[in-house]
């Protein structure tokens, strides 16, 4: 059973390298490229770590995107809407790595839950 723990951190970027420079300065964060998305990935010394995805319609300026640990992408939606909240992307894989599904709770927050591949 999972944690719980956040799990990912996206903060969206006009462009994804400046900000990856940016916050390597700023806080020492390990930068890795990963051209063939438009994105860039960072990890901080305590391994934790996210994402600064291109600004966009789905990633806007200003909406930095929490990811949560899940054993079940597909519950854990299912529950949001019991809940009262919205889900916003329906489970999403990312290839190689896990799923995804991004949700709004009831006072308009957004979130996501992360499930790993590698379990």
């Amino acid at each position: 059973m999972s944690k719980r723990n956040v799990v990912h951190v996206e903060i969206p970027a006009a462009d994804p390298n400046k900000a990856g420079q940016f916050y390597r300065e700023l806080f020492g964060w390990k930068i890795m490229p990963m051209p063939e998305m438009n994105y860039v990935m960072w990890e901080a010394a305590d391994s934790s770590g996210g994402g600064f995805p291109q600004i966009s319609e789905e990633s806007p300026a200003g909406r930095v995107t929490v990811y949560i640990d899940s054993d079940d992408v597909d519950a854990d939606l299912e529950k949001v809407k019991m809940l009262g909240g919205k889900v916003l992307n329906e489970k999403t894989e990312i290839p190689g790595m896990g799923w995804f599904g991004i949700f709004q709770d009831p006072d308009g927050n957004i979130l996501a839950v992360y499930q790993s591949m590698k379990r």
